[in-house]
């Protein structure tokens, strides 16, 4: 797919993101005026904080997308990685008031009303959001956009808080299980914490130019290794700054070969692991095989 069909799908995501979230948001709060659980609190202040969330994504994307100009090179890309530590903030922080709000629900117990009214709205919800979450999944399979994934992420912690919620509300209609509405709003406190996390993580390793998994370096060792005219590589690095991958290598050709052949066989092996990683950047280095001059931290 080529990049501006990615760029297309990325910005489309984001406004598909923040409609469902606001469409939860109206659909939710009804929902907690008329039962007042707090199960229903939570995932209405997680829709509330998801739509602040997908907001910052939406201008995050923007601004990854934006081209490469004189002051940055290397593209905008790492906007995405920033505004997945943004969200991580704003998901700990709903973590953290969920919590709070079923803690005090633990020690004063309020029973929930029209549980049913609840139910079919968190049913809504769920419908929702899978349809955003399988829209989200296809962009990111084409694009590896981090923000997406990241927006992803949380939304499919949703999915479960949306069944912890019914869960809630239907248990907490029977007397004796009144306890069952703040006690699901403290798992899905934690799950969501451990969303975050995992967002967190992916942010901090994009920002710190973490490599691509083996697998990944593997394939690319591959087919540099299958042109005929290459002896040997060394010195590959890769890097992610939102959705765009850069990949550098050094080739090991005959120091015999001309320099203008040398170019030619440069241009072919790139342009073989460009078309295995659409819309990469790949820069090679020329060096004459056997030359003891490698100092990197490995040869391949």
């Amino acid at each position: 797919m080529s990049s501006t069909a990615n760029d297309r799908l990325m910005r489309r995501a984001t406004y598909a993101a923040v409609g469902v979230a606001l469409s939860l948001i109206t659909m939710k709060a009804a929902a907690f005026f008329v039962t007042g659980s707090v199960a229903m609190l939570a995932t209405l202040f997680d829709s509330i904080l998801d739509m602040a969330a997908s907001v910052l994504n939406l201008f995050a994307v923007r601004a990854a997308l934006t081209p490469a100009d004189y002051d940055h090179r290397f593209g905008h890309g790492k906007a995405e990685a920033m505004a997945g530590l943004g969200q991580a903030t704003i998901i700990v922080l709903s973590a953290l008031y969920i919590l709070w709000e079923a803690g005090t629900r633990l020690v004063d117990p309020e029973p929930v009303s029209s549980s049913g009214i609840g139910i079919v709205v968190t049913v809504v919800a769920i419908a929702l959001t899978l349809a955003l979450v399988a829209y989200q999944t296809k962009v990111v399979r084409a694009t590896n956009s981090l923000a997406i994934a990241a927006d992803s992420i949380h939304y499919k912690g949703d999915l479960l808080m949306n069944l912890a919620v019914i869960a809630a509300l239907a248990l907490s209609a029977f007397p004796g299980f009144i306890w069952a509405d703040p006690v699901f709003g403290i798992m899905i406190a934690c799950f969501i914490a451990y969303s975050a996390w995992q967002i967190a993580e992916q942010s901090v390793q994009q920002l710190m130019d973490q490599e691509l998994p083996e697998e990944e370096r593997d394939k690319i060792r591959a087919i540099v290794l299958n042109d005929p005219d290459v002896q040997d590589m060394h010195d590959l690095r890769t890097r992610m700054a939102g959705s765009k991958l850069f990949i550098q290598f050094h080739l090991e050709l005959d120091g015999e070969m001309s320099l203008t052949n040398a170019h030619e066989v440069a241009d072919r092996v790139e342009g073989a692991v460009r078309q295995s990683f659409p819309g990469s950047e790949v820069l090679s280095h020329q060096d004459p095989a056997g030359l003891e001059t490698i100092t990197a931290f490995e040869r391949t």
